[in-house]
């Protein structure tokens, strides 16, 4: 090759190099080993790493498996999102666009990826609180924006969960939530309900049996923590497990091995650990019912959920959620509530929570005679609520999120957000004027 024919190759190199950095998204390209051979400067910019720190590294061992673990197999491609680490140990949501590349014989030659930085978006809109829906879970309340929050942070680390909170109040939600943002790949959510099961099955349910076990074995079998190998195991209501099985989960949290009933062989399962319960943990330990031991091996990262009494400005969100996927699911017209029916709704202190919410609004659409549902076809149990007084002074029922939600609901409109409140205009004006530093700029 003549010294003319290679300056021009090693200039037109430099030229797609220089292309290649001005573009907004970041390029990776890795090779059928995972051996990374193209990182360009946007790239370096979103994840911390130089190029001098990937470069010819294998793709896992350069930048962890949360980055490069989620790549599309060979003759695929794939758009998602994940959440990184960068090099300085900071949370990043990306959205990921994966593609194999091929050669002029259509064989593969590698992985070829760009990525966006959108971890801002997100948070944007929690901030401004526009964003009412997170993973199929419904909550504009302050409480609940911060559960979104904690959902983003921890998703991408391994470490154990425990979601406490009433019964109904969505925990597997969350829990499936936080698997989905960790894992898009189609690893393993393994749910069990801890408490579901008679004691004498939970142990083989758990960890699994060999042939020959106990009379019924005819086979060995697999336990849940096995069949989550490389995913999620959920256990709700922890609080329930029998005090030897605890100490067999303490000592997988501890070393990551189980052993199978009837066998004596201890073997290695990499599965992450999101437990639930609707009891207070420490009041079981105090009772002696729960180990204290295991209690801190769990809580590593602690969720609380609120109960609807506490976030009631979700109500009307959820009521809404709710009547649209029975709308969806039966392709019938959306049904309302009516101002009364939905004062009741506001007033009810939902001792089953979210679930609760979601019966009362099936009956009461099974019970309308029409699209509009007045108070008359309410459970009973919401009929009996002492119907809301209107009189003069801010109502008790009023806060600044259940006003703040109206007044969006009704695009601005105060006198309509104070008919959807069930309260005056002039009770309605003389919250917002008493209220003014709290609810800000509406």
């Amino acid at each position: 090759m003549d010294a003319l024919a290679l300056e021009k190759i090693i200039f037109n190199e430099k030229k797609l190099q220089r292309i290649l950095d001005n573009l907004r998204d970041g390029v990776i390209a890795h090779d059928l080993q995972r051996r990374i051979f193209y990182f360009n400067r946007k790239a370096e910019e979103i994840t911390g790493y130089s190029r001098e720190d990937v470069l010819n590294r294998d793709c896992h061992e350069a930048m962890g498996r949360s980055f490069c673990g989620e790549f599309p197999t060979l003759n695929d491609s794939s758009e998602y999102t994940i959440t990184i680490t960068t090099k300085s140990g900071e949370s990043r949501r990306l959205e990921m666009f994966a593609t194999t590349m091929v050669d002029e014989k259509d064989q593969p030659l590698g992985i070829l990826a760009t990525f966006r930085d959108i971890t801002e978006m997100p948070e944007l809109q929690i901030k401004s609180r526009d964003i009412y829906s997170f993973a199929n879970i419904v909550g504009r309340d302050s409480k609940m924006l911060a559960v979104f929050r904690q959902i983003r942070d921890v998703a991408n680390y391994d470490f154990p969960t425990h979601i406490y909170g009433e019964t109904g109040t969505g925990k597997e939600l969350v829990a499936m939530a936080i698997h989905n943002e960790r894992y898009k790949n189609g690893a393993s959510f393994v749910p069990i309900n801890c408490g579901a099961l008679p004691e004498g099955l939970i142990e083989s349910e758990l960890f699994g049996h060999v042939k020959g076990s106990f009379s019924g074995a005819i086979r060995d079998k697999k336990g849940r923590l096995e069949l989550a190998e490389g995913g999620t195991i959920f256990l709700d209501e922890v609080a329930e497990l029998p005090k030897y099985l605890q100490v067999k989960l303490l000592r997988f949290l501890q070393d990551g091995t189980i052993e199978k009933v009837g066998s004596e062989i201890a073997m290695s399962v990499h599965t992450r650990v999101i437990s639930a319960t609707n009891k207070v943990l420490k009041e079981e330990i105090r009772k002696g019912n729960f180990r204290e031991d295991l209690y801190y091996r769990l809580n590593v990262i602690p969720i609380h959920i609120p109960p609807v009494r506490d976030r009631k400005a979700d109500i009307p969100l959820l009521v809404d959620h709710f009547l649209r996927q029975v709308s969806e699911s039966s392709g019938m017209e959306m049904s309302s509530f009516s101002r009364e029916a939905m004062a009741l709704m506001m007033d009810y202190k939902w001792p089953g929570n979210v679930r609760e919410i979601q019966n009362a609004v099936q009956f009461s659409i099974v019970t309308s005679k029409n699209r509009i549902i007045l108070p008359s076809d309410l459970p009973i149990e919401l009929k009996s609520v002492q119907a809301p007084s209107y009189q003069r002074g801010p109502s008790r029922k009023l806060d600044a999120d259940i006003v703040r939600a109206a007044i969006r609901k009704a695009g601005g409109n105060k006198s309509k957000a104070a008919r959807f409140l069930g309260v005056g205009r002039a009770t309605l004006y003389r919250f917002l004027s008493d209220h003014r530093e709290m609810l800000g700029k509406l």
